[in-house]
């Protein structure tokens, strides 16, 4: 499992730091402090953030960057390019995530989410151009891109651009095969074009952790002593090339947890891959809708819509069936914001996600579902 990278010996386990934990809906310094003091005594080292991750910048500027030396770890973070318009627009965006981070220079800077949308406006910006030109100046130290497309985008992105040093892709168990998705095919191609890679949403926005789902039962009773989100990060941990393993880790009883399954490392058997492949197959008999909390749309809908919460409530409805639940969670967050049926089916959602849900469709279903409850 060990590999140096970038001449370093980085901890398998990355800090993604996509939600933060918050106490009274202010973001818990007191416990992101205990958060990543535990992830970094434990020997681990690697942060992933994004300028448009709420709050996410500002958060390790003040618990990470004044309290460790420089050395002592690694960041990432990344270009957002739908705000930006100009190589000004680029330039600002940079130097606020740096202003934020307090950091007199990042490690990894990224193109943010790419596709096949975003790659034509990275062209017609010559952002590509803009990252190079930080990193011979020293501002960033390796520069590389995050990826939602098909494996044949991909590697027609790594031949055109030989100066990606990493690559930030989606993989976990669920979408190892999944023709959707192509995570076994998305890393083939990186390792082909020997660019390595860090990996987001291992655990698929939580559902590969979750022990009362049908999955995480299974799972759960075949390795009692094992948690569910274990079984996640032990499937991939034996991939080579790969820098680190991020996941969003918003309470300090899961830092611990994923600290122990690398700690403790074992291989996953022949007969526990046999127990994952059987989860697989719940998984994909149990309808749900893939989506894992990102955020991307919201930030894009006009109506501004709370797509994810009802995303993931229709989820638990779909596990559980329980429709009163549904119309009163529903019915609270229509106290404080747009639902459902204002949906106007623009799109301006649809384009941005990574899933590529066809979200218009789902607020038509979950509206018709709930009825007028607010």
């Amino acid at each position: 499992m060990a590999e140096q990278f970038f001449g370093k010996n980085i901890g398998k386990l990355g800090y993604g730091n996509m939600r933060l934990p918050k106490l009274d809906g202010k973001v818990d310094y007191a416990t992101i402090h205990k958060m990543i003091d535990t992830f970094m005594e434990a020997g681990h080292s690697f942060f992933d953030t994004c300028y448009s991750y709420e709050a996410s910048e500002m958060a390790l500027g003040k618990a990470l960057v004044p309290r460790y030396a420089r050395e002592d770890y690694e960041l990432t973070t990344k270009l957002t390019l739908i705000p930006v318009n100009s190589a000004g627009d680029m330039q600002r965006q940079f130097d606020e995530s740096r202003k934020r981070l307090g950091l007199d220079y990042v490690d990894f800077y990224f193109l943010h989410s790419l596709n096949a949308h975003y790659l034509e406006k990275a062209d017609k910006l010559d952002a590509w151009g803009f990252l190079r030109r930080l990193k011979e100046k020293g501002d960033v130290k390796h520069i590389g891109f995050s990826f939602h497309d098909t494996p044949e985008l991909l590697e027609d992105t790594l031949r055109k651009h030989p100066e990606t040093e990493l690559v930030l892709l989606q993989i976990n168990y669920l979408d190892w095969e999944n023709p959707n998705v192509q995570s076994r095919r998305l890393y083939e191609t990186a390792r082909r074009y020997n660019v390595p890679a860090t990996i987001m949403e291992p655990c698929k926005g939580g559902w590969l952790a979750s022990e009362v789902s049908e999955s995480g039962k299974y799972l759960k009773a075949a390795n009692p002593e094992a948690s569910v989100a274990s079984w996640a990060f032990r499937y991939l941990a034996e991939l080579e090339g790969i820098v680190a393993i991020l996941t969003g880790m918003g309470a300090l009883n899961e830092v611990e947890d994923n600290i122990k399954t690398f700690r403790d490392f074992k291989p996953l058997s022949a007969q526990e891959h046999e127990f994952v492949q059987k989860a697989v197959e719940i998984l994909n008999v149990t309808p749900s809708i893939p989506c894992t909390d990102c955020l991307y749309c919201i930030k894009q809908c006009p109506e501004k819509i709370r797509i994810n919460g009802s995303l993931q409530h229709y989820n638990g409805y779909l596990l559980y069936k329980d429709l009163g639940s549904l119309k009163h969670i529903h019915y609270m967050m229509g106290l404080s914001g747009s639902m459902p049926r204002n949906c106007i089916k623009c799109g301006a959602c649809e384009k941005v996600c990574p899933q590529h849900i066809e979200i218009s469709d789902y607020m038509a279903v979950i509206s018709e579902l709930i009825g007028d409850v607010y």
